[in-house]
């Protein structure tokens, strides 16, 4: 009878609660053994299109200490452990996208989304932080040790400081070496420490004469004791080149704190470049750091990966991954053009560091960098800094120039530490260059716009029976683009010189590099100026053909204005646009205009304060207005043939391309590369930023910003966008694997688009491209775009 009842009772239970106990538990590999293997067929062609992406890794193992060294101990190239390891890609469908900087103070982030409001959250969230940066970025690493052995090799004076070079060892049988010099300033101490790598001897230097013990360890290219750890512990931990030395500086920090005349809450860390990252790392596991700067890091470092993808222009993990293959874990090759499902960031590693001493540096036009992701990265670190109570612990500092510093750079370096170990009260003044944000633009410019006014509209809208009737259409249409770029302000058109002579000119300067007729080159350049007639103030380059004597080859030249991607600290400057597009089509015999759009290279600066200036307009109006400006100027150039301006670009260039052709009849075509995702259906909720990359990250178009959650009611699209550029021919490169856009979307679209073409009876006048990529502009794009080029103009 009980055993009865005890059966009928487990039935109950397991018809009431069976589908929630079973929804708690991951089901195993073979549940479902159909599914699995089409999933484990994803995770392989993930790989494949990753290697088809990713160059091959750059070795030189004739030189021993070369920084383009073997993956690790164990493995030679990405390859050799992937075969070793079989390791496949994640299951990204299984993974939540954070298509922004991963939030620190959120638990289960993409899942439950559970704040953080407590310490003991915050402890949680900690140790889960550690725990994938070592899975995914630097590798695991050995506990401290606990045999740690010190040898003073040599001890002298120079002057009243004292210089020790020791030898530590430690690990296993004390296989584990670690060269340190110190430089002790006279007096009892306790002194204040500042740590840097062995080949940034000179910056210890300066700390010397400010009151610190300068010490430097072997963990550089120039000198690298810890490149043996990794075959000390091959199998036991993976750490990678970087994280070795970053933990040779923890272990410097052990060496320290057995010295009297060290002030053990006052020891400091900084390095440059790859140092930087490797000092970023080093405190963020090791809190003994209690102030850190990571110099012009780059990606790695102060760059987080999602603002170091393609469209940015920088470091992206594919070429940091194959030209050091050391020096980062290959799980983080899984993520190239994924980065949004990275669980982690850069801004993770500053998160570690607080409430201790971060201090973000780098320069404006130094080609690794990117100063809009760095801003970003401050601005989602400092929430933590604020958590913490500890908000004047963090600053962000850039300086003018390229990738050095000089000592001008090192004395502010040495300021911050003194500020955060209370030895002056000097604080840094955190400039900010990129501090658009859609809130405070809201309070300067007053503006409020209520989205339920408007229809919902579908982005298969267009229609028109005629041409006639399309025309009419067309006007609302550039109304509302109009109104979508805010008011521009009245203003006069730069008339520039008039025509210039066929010809061109005789001699024009590119800077310090001079081209002259007669000289045996394939392509030259000439400046292109206010005086030329380019619009408000600005400046731009036009290169063209040569023939065999050295001369404009040519008096009626087809123009491309080549617009460029998120490169924030190079604009135009682009390693694309100077080693292969210009190059290429000037090959053709095009000519190519090019130039730094407002907020990006030399024109970072003029964007800083422009909505305080302009609080009705956009920077996107304003990028369009200069678009048409390089048409005025080219217009003005007697060897320019006016019918053939064209328009191309990637990414954000495409974007200003297409309203630019759109809203200018003037442009005989135009190329977009990755430039777009319809807007009403790039909702959040599909793993993108949405229409907040235009309102919210960049300041593109403010207005966009009241239209987030109401995207189907947006007024304008790029199906009307693509509609008004008709009859005139249009490229679309679209990259299936692009984690910015909805390709099916952007199918739909030109498909509607093309209903105007077809009513012009010019339907193979837009072309849609869907390469099986991610969203970069890879070589093979980049041929579509000079066979296109080639076949209309």
């Amino acid at each position: 009878m009980k055993r009865s009842l005890f059966i009928c009772l487990s039935i109950l239970v397991i018809i009431l609660f069976g589908p929630l106990l079973l929804s708690s538990f991951d089901y195993p590999d073979n549940f479902n053994e159909s599914a699995q293997d089409s999933i484990t067929e994803k995770r392989k062609a993930d790989l494949e299109l990753i290697l088809k992406v990713l160059p091959p890794d750059q070795l030189n193992e004739n030189s021993l200490f070369d920084d383009r060294g073997r993956i690790s101990f164990l493995d030679r190239t990405f390859t050799d452990w992937q075969e070793r390891t079989g390791e496949l890609p994640p299951d990204f469908d299984r993974m939540p996208s954070l298509p922004f900087l991963p939030d620190p103070l959120v638990l289960d982030e993409g899942g439950h989304n559970i704040p953080v409001e407590t310490k003991v959250q915050w402890q949680e969230k900690r140790e889960w932080l550690k725990e994938k940066l070592q899975h995914y970025i630097t590798g695991t690493f050995p506990p401290a040790p606990d045999n740690l052995k010190a040898r003073i090799i040599s001890e002298r004076m120079d002057g009243d400081v004292r210089l020790q070079l020791i030898e530590l060892a430690f690990g296993p049988e004390h296989q584990a070496k670690l060269t340190l010099e110190l430089m002790i300033p006279p007096g009892e101490g306790p002194f204040p420490v500042f740590l840097t790598q062995w080949n940034h001897r000179e910056w210890a230097q300066v700390a010397v004469r400010r009151g610190y013990i300068g010490c430097r360890y072997a963990g550089a290219d120039e000198k690298d004791d810890t490149e043996k750890y990794s075959e000390i512990w091959a199998g036991k931990y993976d750490f990678t080149r970087l994280m070795r030395r970053a933990w040779g500086a923890s272990r410097a920090i052990d060496y320290l704190y057995t010295l009297d005349a060290v002030d053990k809450k006052k020891i400091a860390l900084t390095g440059h470049s790859r140092n930087g990252k490797t000092s970023l790392m080093a405190a963020a596991f090791d809190e003994r750091i209690a102030a850190c700067i990571p110099s012009s890091g780059g990606s790695g470092a102060e760059v987080p990966w999602r603002y170091a993808s393609h469209k940015f222009d920088v470091e992206d993990i594919a070429l940091l991954a194959s030209a050091r293959p050391s020096w980062l874990h290959p799980r983080l090759r899984f993520f190239i053009g994924r980065e949004h499902k990275l669980p982690v960031d850069q801004n993770s590693f500053m998160a570690l560091i607080a409430p201790r001493g971060l201090m973000l540096s780098s320069a404006f036009t130094e080609e690794a960098a990117n100063l809009w992701g760095i801003e970003q990265a401050y601005h989602a670190s400092r929430k933590v800094y604020d958590f913490l109570g500890a908000k004047n612990n963090i600053a962000i500092r850039t300086r003018h120039g390229e990738h050095s510093v000089s000592a001008r750079d090192m004395e502010d370096y040495i300021d911050f530490f003194d500020f955060v170990f209370n030895r002056t009260s000097h604080q840094p003044g955190n400039m900010l260059y990129t501090s658009y944000s859609f809130e405070d633009w809201m309070e300067h410019s007053g503006e409020k716009i209520n989205p339920l006014i408007y229809p919902e509209v579908t982005n298969a809208n267009i229609k028109a029976q005629s041409i006639n009737e399309w025309e009419s259409k067309k006007k609302e249409i550039l109304k509302q683009i109009s109104w979508a770029f805010g008011k521009e302000p009245p203003g006069v058109t730069n008339p520039g010189p008039g025509s210039l002579d066929k010809g061109g000119r005789g001699e024009v300067s590119f800077g310090t590099f001079l081209i002259r007729p007669g000289d045996n080159k394939q392509m030259g350049v000439m400046a292109v100026s206010p005086y030329d007639g380019f619009a408000d103030q600005l400046f731009g380059y036009l290169y063209y053909p040569l023939d065999g004597n050295g001369k404009m080859k040519g008096n009626n030249l087809p123009v491309v204005i080549y617009l460029h991607e998120y490169d924030y600290s190079k604009g135009f400057n682009s390693i694309h646009n100077v080693e292969s597009i210009l190059l290429s089509l000037t090959k053709q015999g095009f000519a190519v205009f090019t130039y730094d759009m407002l907020g990006f290279g030399n024109r970072i600066e003029e964007a800083t304060r422009f909505y305080e200036r302009y609080p009705h307009w956009s920077k996107m109006g304003k990028m369009v207005a200069d678009a048409s400006g390089a048409v005025d100027a080219l217009e003005n150039l007697g060897f320019i043939d006016n019918s053939r301006i064209i328009i191309a670009g990637y990414a954000l260039g495409a974007t200003v391309g297409l309203y630019t052709t759109a809203t200018d009849d003037r442009i005989a075509g135009v190329v977009s590369v990755a430039g777009f995702t319809p807007m009403r259906t790039n909702t959040l909720n599909r793993g993108t930023e949405g229409i907040m990359t235009y309102s919210h990250l960049h300041g593109l178009q403010p207005r966009l910003g009241f239209f987030v959650g109401n995207e189907v009611r947006i007024p304008v699209d790029f199906n009307e966008i693509l509609a008004c550029i008709a009859p005139r021919p249009v490229l679309i490169i679209a990259p299936q694997e692009d984690k910015d856009a909805h390709t099916e979307d952007i199918r739909n679209c030109v498909e509607n688009s093309s209903k105007i073409f077809d009513l012009y009876k010019v339907p193979k006048n837009i072309q849609l491209n869907t390469p099986y990529d991610i969203n970069r502009f890879s070589p093979e794009m980049r041929e579509t775009m000079y066979t296109w080029l080639s076949d209309y103009f």
